[in-house]
């Protein structure tokens, strides 16, 4: 594929940093080699000695003193060698991507907004489904660009909706110049946030088609991958990719943790590489020792003990998702409607006879002591009416999940 037409000018104006180039290749040397050339701080010099860090269900993570002056250390700006190296054969194991690399980011997050910065520039027609991720709107809006919401349902975009909105263009005519065809399509596959909403096999298949036929990019961001309820767990765009239009974005803060902050882009080395760049001349790298810390864990338990404690993270998130359900049933039945999520952490919940819950959320709801969160801020324009509000099933107990429904019926009869 020509990548070129995808880049924005300043993602194509990035050069390689010098002294991040001499940092790597300086780690990657025999320890013969002497260097006058790093600008890195003298190790000695750190407060740190050592750590030891107790793991619930694998051996105790150890740094010793020569471990911690790395872990305390510059590093690679793709993240640590060991760590990539892990992460690309498990990526390997459950996508068997044609062709990807892949890099570390500070976090998901991360990974995305320079994605975006690298694809999306002012005036460009962006396609995405919302309700969708408040950081995706909050990171996308300042670039200028126009959103363009693809209709959706319990089980994601509507591919007949997508075909309809692509309509506008002729599709033999997206590389011509002045075209304003969408260049970039943004999806959340599996329980998506705030829906909860996870799409098929079937349209994934369909949308994957369409965006060969409209030579689009597909944002494959997943960080509720590793949280479906019910195996086999769904194939991913990635897998399905024959041309290397897929980049996508995984995260360990759902199942390792979320202060950490460690997450993965993985597409076409073209585009990594622009991704590599941004990192370079922004964060330089995700911090080494929270990589290391990490590295070691996965190392220490290899894939299937990672599967496995993927496995006890589903497990409570289902027991957390049924005694939400169980709940809504009880108090809500009357008043709301929702679908069941099959994936993540969220029930999004359609209030009946409410046309917009922003003002009931933020002034009535937090004087009955329950807090959720409205509707409104998943949508491209965050000032429309909006009758939804967004549980999070994550944090509480099923008490207190039960307590909250409760208070919010009677604030809802209330309104009504």
């Amino acid at each position: 594929m020509n990548y070129a037409r995808f880049l924005t000018a300043v993602s194509a104006a990035r050069k390689p940093s010098p002294i991040r180039m001499l940092t790597e290749l300086q780690q990657r040397s025999p320890a013969s080699l002497i260097s006058l050339a790093g600008g890195a701080p003298n190790p000695d010099t750190f407060p740190f000695r050592s750590a030891s860090i107790e793991v619930k269900n694998g051996p105790t993570l150890t740094f010793d003193e020569a471990a911690m002056k790395r872990a305390l250390q510059y590093s690679a700006s793709s993240g640590i060698p060991e760590l990539l190296t892990w992460m690309k054969s498990l990526q390997k194991d459950l996508h068997k991507p044609p062709t990807a690399d892949m890099c570390v980011t500070t976090g998901s997050q991360e990974g995305l907004c320079k994605v975006f910065e690298m694809l999306v520039n002012p005036g460009d027609n962006v396609l995405l489904d919302a309700p969708t991720y408040s950081g995706t709107l909050a990171a996308l809006q300042p670039l200028g660009c126009n959103l363009i919401n693809v209709p959706s349902d319990q089980h994601g975009m509507i591919p007949a909706a997508l075909k309809e909105v692509l309509s506008r263009w002729d599709a033999s005519e997206v590389h011509e110049p002045g075209s304003t065809a969408p260049k970039v399509l943004y999806t959340i596959p599996n329980g998506g946030n705030p829906t909860g909403a996870s799409m098929t096999t079937q349209r994934k298949q369909e949308v994957y088609e369409l965006a060969r036929q409209y030579d689009m990019l597909i944002i494959e961001d997943d960080p509720y991958y590793f949280l479906q309820f019910d195996k086999p767990w769904s194939p991913t765009f990635l897998s399905m990719d024959v041309d290397g239009r897929i980049i996508r974005t995984d995260s360990f803060s759902k199942i390792l943790s979320s202060g950490l902050r460690i997450g993965f882009v993985t597409g076409p080395k073209p585009l990594v590489d622009r991704v590599v760049l941004h990192i370079q001349a922004s964060t330089m790298h995700t911090s080494t020792f929270t990589q290391l810390m990490v590295s070691q864990l996965l190392h220490s338990w290899g894939q299937e003990g990672f599967l496995q404690h993927i496995d006890g993270v589903i497990e409570f998130y289902r027991k957390q998702r049924d005694a939400m359900l169980r709940s809504a049933d009880k108090w809500l039945r009357d008043v709301a409607e929702w679908h069941t999520p099959s994936a993540g952490m969220f029930l999004w919940i359609k209030l009946k006879g409410v046309a917009d819950t922003q003002q009931l959320i933020m002034q009535k709801a937090l004087e009955k002591e329950v807090l959720l969160v409205p509707g409104g801020v998943f949508m491209i324009n965050s000032s429309d009416p909006c009758p939804y509000v967004r549980a999070a099933f994550s944090l509480s107990t099923p008490e207190q999940i039960d307590e909250a429904f409760r208070r919010l019926s009677s604030l809802i009869k209330e309104a009504l």
